[in-house]
């Protein structure tokens, strides 16, 4: 019953963050340029319910992104995915505790999922690849990213050990040990 009600949180928190994205977040833009809160949920849901959760939920949340709002399908399935197993994976080996740490991590995810959907596309539409313009946008939207991951952190971390503790099936004192 846990894991049913945290699985629709996570949706109901997926469906805030597409509103977020499609009509507040086009107000408020640096040089043109939004961020993009679904690699950081993501991100989260890998650090906190772990590689297996974490994939799946990139995977499913791709697609929806992909369906609605996309001209290639494929692309945001595949990096969504990828970051919720990356979420699972540095989760491993280095301290969620730490907000440096996360904000590390907040970056290089964005960086990786932005690269690979700019590779995906240029391939699949055959279109021209302008790296001066997808670097000054990458740059903007990974300090926007960091920012907002560095606003959110407290919510997200009180939140994700009730992730944990649901999906990980752990005790909240085992973490420190």
């Amino acid at each position: 019953m846990k894991r049913a009600f945290a699985i629709l949180i996570l949706f109901i928190t997926f469906i805030l963050i597409y509103f977020l994205q499609l009509n507040f977040f086009s107000w408020f833009t640096i040089a043109g340029v939004k961020p993009n809160l679904f690699v950081v949920l993501v991100l989260f849901i890998g650090l906190y319910a772990g590689t297996r959760m974490g994939t799946i939920f990139g995977i499913i949340f791709g697609y929806f992104i992909d369906v609605i709002g996309s001209t290639v399908v494929g692309g945001s399935v595949i990096a969504l995915g990828a970051i919720g197993f990356l979420g699972g994976y540095l989760e491993k080996n280095f301290s969620k505790d730490s907000k440096i740490t996360v904000m590390i991590m907040a970056s290089i995810s964005t960086i990786a999922y932005e690269i690979f959907l700019y590779t995906y596309r240029a391939i699949i539409l055959s279109s021209n690849v302008e790296i001066f313009e997808f670097t000054r946008m990458l740059i903007i939207e990974v300090i926007f990213n960091t920012m907002l991951t560095i606003i959110i952190y407290p919510i997200m971390q009180k939140l994700g050990y009730k992730l944990e503790e649901i999906f990980k099936n752990q005790q909240i004192l085992t973490r420190y040990f």
